[in-house]
């Protein structure tokens, strides 16, 4: 049975609503961190990944901060060398000093800015733009 119009409306609303919900607060930077504008080369790294993934976005729109010093960043999920956030506060990369300039894990963060969502899509992180450990440097 098709749904009336008015449904169809309130059901969208409701859709857009609960989407807005999931962005909610920022987590927190660690208190060590330092805003950074993004280097150079940070601009070619995200024209090689928007060209892996197929995807487009602005580069301006993210806030970089790095550790200084720091080899990993503690979070809840264990230590982590990047960390990709899209919240309330808007898009956010944190990096662990030591892999400030890694292009791997500088470009592994920018796809998940791309892609707009954390997990490791195989289609993504592997196969196309080969932005893991294990598949960084291999050719096609």
């Amino acid at each position: 049975m098709p749904l009336s119009r008015a449904t169809t409306c309130i059901l969208g609303l409701l859709g857009a609503l609960t989407a807005c919900e999931t962005l909610g607060p920022p987590d927190p930077i660690p208190p060590n961190a330092e805003r950074i504008t993004a280097p150079p080369e940070f601009a070619t790294w995200w024209q090689s990944t928007e060209a892996c993934s197929g995807r487009t976005g602005s580069l301006r729109r993210i806030e970089w901060y790095v550790v200084p010093g720091a080899r990993t960043i503690e979070t809840s999920e264990g230590p982590k060398v990047g960390l990709w956030s899209h919240s309330s506060a808007g898009v956010r990369i944190i990096l662990a000093g030591d892999y400030a300039s890694s292009e791997l894990v500088v470009r592994h963060e920018m796809l998940h800015a791309l892609l707009d969502r954390g997990g490791h899509p195989a289609e993504y992180f592997q196969q196309r733009c080969r932005l893991t450990w294990e598949t960084w440097g291999q050719s096609e």
